[in-house]
C-alpha cells in the first residue's frame, strides 16, 4: 500500500480531515488533523484512525503506521 492510498483511506473515514502520509513503504507515519479529535485522548484518536485501516491491515496491505493526531486548533499553534 503505498502512501497516497494510505492517505485516501484515512480521508475517507474521516472525512474533512488533512492527512500528510509520509515513508517508505515499509517505515509510514500518518500526521491527521482533524477536528474529529476533538475532546478525546491520544490513545482514542489512535484506536479512531487504526479502526477505519483495521481491513488492509489484517490483509496485510498494511504492516505498521505511526500515527500523529492533532485537531485544527493544536495543529495552528
Amino acid at each position: 500500500m503505498n502512501n497516497h492510498e494510505i492517505k485516501t483511506l484515512i480521508e475517507t473515514f474521516l472525512t474533512e480531515s488533512r492527512v500528510i502520509v509520509t515513508g517508505d513503504g515499509c517505515h509510514v507515519e500518518a500526521t491527521i488533523i482533524s477536528d474529529h479529535f476533538a475532546g478525546l485522548s491520544t490513545v482514542k484518536r489512535q484506536q479512531l484512525v487504526y479502526a477505519g485501516l483495521m481491513d488492509s491491515i489484517r490483509q496485510g496491505a498494511l504492516h505498521a503506521i505511526s500515527l500523529k493526531t492533532f485537531t485544527q486548533s493544536e495543529w495552528d499553534k
